[in-house]
């Protein structure tokens, strides 16, 4: 069974940063991609960020430049760090394996003006 685990989120002034996690169990954490979503109250669920099993990445165009999505498959864990945030990346974020209908509980970020 697929778990994912994201924490990482808090309370930050715009032009902060925040590293978020996402803690993967019951895959073969190596050979898949992970990517990260956020829903921001009203929303839809839109993806933001995705790194393949070989490390290339693709970025939404409102974080390009900001957000730097990366993984250690050691640790089985997936990260997104965000800088520059601003009030509009409130959201709770989530992270997903394409192709697996599993979520987490995603954690929450909120960006202050």
């Amino acid at each position: 069974q697929v778990q994912l685990v994201e924490s990482g989120g808090g309370l930050v002034q715009a032009g902060g940063s925040l590293r978020l996690s996402c803690a993967a169990s019951g895959i073969t954490f190596s050979i898949n991609a992970i990517a990260w979503y956020r829903q921001a109250p009203g929303k839809q669920r839109e993806l933001i960020a995705r790194i393949s099993s070989g490390g290339s990445t693709t970025y939404r165009d409102s974080v390009k430049g900001r957000f730097t999505i990366s993984r250690d498959n050691a640790k089985k864990t997936v990260y997104l760090q965000m800088n520059s945030l601003k009030p509009e990346d409130t959201a709770v974020y989530y992270c997903n394996v394409p192709g697996v209908s599993a979520w987490g509980q995603g954690t929450q970020v909120t960006v202050s003006s």
